[in-house]
């Protein structure tokens, strides 16, 4: 049997869907495995197999040697939630052009990394698996540069070795208020599960967009949207949305902002004023939404309570400054790096 349509209605039908053809290559995501399998990293990728909580476990890390001559001294690159090590390719370069090794490992549940059916997450587990991976690795001590999540558990690393860390360097961290303590919601664990069960392409542009970005986007931004959607729409998409909700629920229920002080370690802190990062604050009522993620206020604040901290501030940045501005971003990170450890740590 044939269905006709009259010429007006099928013309329309097909210029809608050419029109959702056209879209789609911004919106769609390529298809990566449960370990990101597929996605191309800056850098040769290998693995440290290691036993954690009666399991095998696999931490996917980049070992980048030095470019020109080296230092001696070693960079250790922690990433965010919605970030992988790959994210810091532009500073990674920079690092190993200026004769710095660099470490950029995958944390257990992220990106390269294994995704436990069960695993019991904290700051002080991932600080350990990363302590162990540099002591396979060889490594006594490092500058470890944490950005977002990572910079919350650049901070825990420091408190538990702080003979290992040669300095601390903040970026962007999250955790600098207890939401919590603030007033944000909880939500619990099959909750976080099912809200990440639903994620897409274009909902973590708009998001990051909003919230990172400034309502700004560059187009160098879509391939780290493409590695997220990839990985979230692949083979293993239970799996990453299981381990996903795990890790939400350590960052909102484990905060270092009450350990700021006890930091032993020389300690710099370099924030994008932009930036309105806040766990929670999705669904938080409008009041308690309006006082989180003021990282205009909040640099100011820790950099206080962290003894003899620096503060680096990147007017109108948001949450990547390292991504947003590359060149501005190394530039300062190098010239910060370069300080020596005595006046680094006055002010």
């Amino acid at each position: 049997m044939a269905f006709r349509f009259p010429v007006k209605q099928s013309l329309a039908v097909i210029l809608a869907s050419m029109a959702l053809l056209q879209a789609a290559p911004a919106l769609a995501a390529n298809v990566y495995g449960e370990q990101l399998e597929g996605f191309q990293y800056p850098h040769p990728l290998q693995h440290f197999n290691f036993s954690s909580q009666q399991q095998p476990l696999s931490m996917g890390y980049m070992d980048v040697k030095p470019t020109q001559q080296a230092n001696g001294q070693t960079v250790v690159l922690l990433h965010g939630k919605n970030f992988c090590g790959a994210t810091w390719d532009d500073t990674i370069t920079a690092l190993s052009q200026k004769g710095y090794r660099v470490i950029a490992p995958d944390q257990i549940g992220f990106c390269s990394s294994s995704k436990p059916a069960n695993y019991q997450y904290s700051f002080q587990q991932l600080a350990l698996n990363t302590h162990q991976l540099l002591q396979q690795l060889g490594i006594d001590k490092a500058v470890i540069v944490g950005h977002s999540t990572g910079g919350m558990l650049a901070t825990r690393y420091a408190l538990m070795y702080p003979q290992q860390t040669q300095k601390l360097v903040l970026v962007n961290p999250i955790g600098l208020e207890d939401w919590k303590a603030k007033g944000a919601p909880w939500r619990s664990v099959d909750q976080w599960y099912q809200r990440e069960l639903k994620l897409s392409a274009a909902g973590i542009k708009k998001y990051e967009q909003t919230t990172y970005y400034s309502g700004q986007w560059k187009p160098e931004y879509d391939k780290w949207v493409d590695m997220l959607a990839g990985l979230n729409s692949g083979p293993g998409h239970k799996k990453v949305a299981w381990n996903s909700a795990l890790i939400y629920d350590m960052i909102f229920t484990q905060p270092v902002y009450y350990e700021f002080k006890d930091l032993k370690v020389p300690t710099t802190l370099m924030i994008g004023t932009a930036d309105t990062t806040a766990i929670g604050s999705d669904i938080a009522p409008p009041a308690i939404k309006a006082q989180l993620g003021h990282y205009n206020v909040l640099g100011k604040q820790v950099a206080k309570m962290i003894p003899g901290a620096r503060l680096i501030e990147f007017p109108g940045l948001g949450h990547a400054p390292q991504m947003e501005e590359p060149k501005k971003f190394n530039q300062m990170l190098m010239s910060d790096l370069a300080r020596p450890l005595s006046s680094a740590t006055s002010r």
